[in-house]
C-alpha cells in the first residue's frame, strides 16, 4: 500500500500530533508499506527516517504525491494540505486528535466546513469523547506512546509520592492540586509534589504555594527532554491530572503507567479512555473529589499494587506497532469503501 501521510505539524517541533506520527509512520514501514510524509513545519533536523518527509509541498508537488498514493491518511485534518482530493479520488482517513469545534468556543465557518467535509473521510478518533463530538461514523485508535523510553526503571527507586506532567497554564488545574496539598496537610498527610513543565502560570502557582504555606512540598523542575521525564516518573507513585477542561486524549497518563505510577485524574474528556483501570478519576473541578482520591492512593499502598497489575494489558492497546496495524486496518476500509 502507499501510504502518503499529512502531518500538518511534524518534527523538530514538540507535540501530540508531531509524536504521534513520527511513532506509527516507521511501523506502516515495517509492515511492508510505503510511506511519504508531508508537513507544514518548514525546519529540517538530522534525524534519518525510513520514508522521506516533504516540508512545504508545492501544490504541484502535493498533487503528484496524491495522484502517487493508494490512500491519504491525515493525522488530524488540514484544509490546507485536503484540496487535491476536488482533483484527484483517493480514499480519504482522518484522524481526529482535538475538537474541531472546542467547547465553549463560537462555531466558525472554518469548523463546519471540516464537518462537513468528513462525510466524505474514513475517520478516526484517539478517545470516546472526541468520536462523540464530531458528528460522524469513527473508528476509536488510541494515541500510541514511546514505549522504547517510557518504560520501568528498577534501578531508580520510588521514594516521591505525587508528579504532575505538562504546561502551566490555567486549564491544567495545577491551582486546585496545590489546594488539595493543603486539604491533606489538615489530615495528616504532607506528601511531595514534582512538577514538571513550565508555562504562563508558573510565577502565579509558586505565589500560591507561597501563600497555602504548602511550598516546601513542592519542587517545581521545568521542562526535561523525554529520557528524564522516564526517570523522574520512575521515582514516583502517583501522577495527577487534575484538568478543568476535557483534555482530548492523554500521552501522559500513558507514559506515566510504563513508569509505574498510579494516576489520579480528572473525569474530563478523553482522560477516562487513557486512564483505563490504572487509577481513579473524579469529576472535573472538583477540589473535594480530588483530595478524597489523593488520600486514598496515598494511604493504600495494597490499592496501588491491585490497580498496577492491571498496566500491561493497558499499555498493550497503546504499543505503537497495534496502533499502526489498527490504522491499517481503517486504511484498508476505506480503500474497499466500506464505512467506519
Amino acid at each position: 500500500m502507499k501510504i502518503l501521510l499529512s502531518s500538518y505539524v511534524f518534527a523538530p517541533s514538540i507535540g501530540g500530533i508531531e509524536t504521534v506520527s513520527m511513532l506509527i509512520a516507521p511501523e506502516f514501514v515495517k509492515a511492508g508499506h510505503e510511506v511519504v510524509l508531508i508537513t507544514l513545519t518548514p525546519d529540517e533536523d538530522d534525524v534519518e527516517r525510513p520514508y522521506p518527509v516533504i516540508r512545504n509541498p508545492s501544490p504541484a508537488k502535493l498533487l503528484e504525491l496524491v495522484r502517487w498514493c493508494d490512500v491519504y491518511f491525515q493525522n488530524n485534518i488540514s484544509l490546507m494540505l485536503a484540496w487535491p482530493l476536488l482533483v484527484v479520488r483517493r480514499p480519504w482517513v482522518v484522524a481526529h486528535h482535538t475538537w474541531i469545534r472546542p467547547f465553549g468556543e463560537h462555531y466558525t465557518l472554518r469548523a463546519r466546513l471540516k464537518t462537513f467535509l468528513l462525510r466524505y473521510s474514513h475517520n478516526a478518533t484517539i478517545s470516546r469523547a472526541i468520536a462523540e463530538r464530531i458528528e460522524t461514523p469513527s473508528t476509536i485508535v488510541g494515541n500510541p506512546y514511546s514505549d522504547q523510553v517510557y518504560k520501568h526503571r528498577p534501578e531508580i527507586p520510588r521514594e516521591k509520592e505525587l508528579v504532575y506532567l505538562g504546561r502551566l497554564v490555567s486549564d491544567k488545574g495545577v491551582d486546585t492540586l496545590i489546594h488539595a496539598l493543603l486539604q491533606l496537610k489538615r489530615w495528616g498527610l504532607s506528601p511531595q509534589l514534582t512538577i514538571i513543565g513550565s508555562g504562563s502560570e508558573e510565577k502565579s502557582l509558586r505565589q500560591l504555594a507561597r501563600n497555602l504555606r504548602v511550598d516546601e512540598q513542592i519542587n517545581f523542575v521545568g521542562s526535561k527532554q523525554p529520557d528524564e521525564i522516564s526517570r523522574l516518573l520512575n521515582g514516583h507513585q502517583i501522577l495527577v491530572v487534575p484538568s478543568r477542561m476535557p483534555e482530548p486524549f492523554g500521552i501522559v497518563v500513558l507514559e506515566a503507567i510504563a513508569s509505574g505510577c498510579v494516576i489520579v485524574a480528572s473525569r474530563a474528556g478523553g482522560l477516562p479512555d487513557a486512564v483505563g483501570k490504572c487509577g481513579i478519576t473524579y469529576e472535573i473541578s472538583d477540589l473535594q473529589a480530588l483530595t478524597n482520591a489523593l488520600q486514598i492512593v496515598l494511604t493504600k499502598p495494597s490499592l496501588r499494587e491491585e490497580i498496577l497489575q492491571h498496566a500491561d494489558a493497558h499499555l498493550e492497546n497503546f504499543r505503537p506497532a497495534v496502533v499502526a496495524r489498527k490504522y491499517l486496518g481503517v486504511f484498508e476500509e476505506s480503500l474497499h469503501g466500506k464505512a467506519t
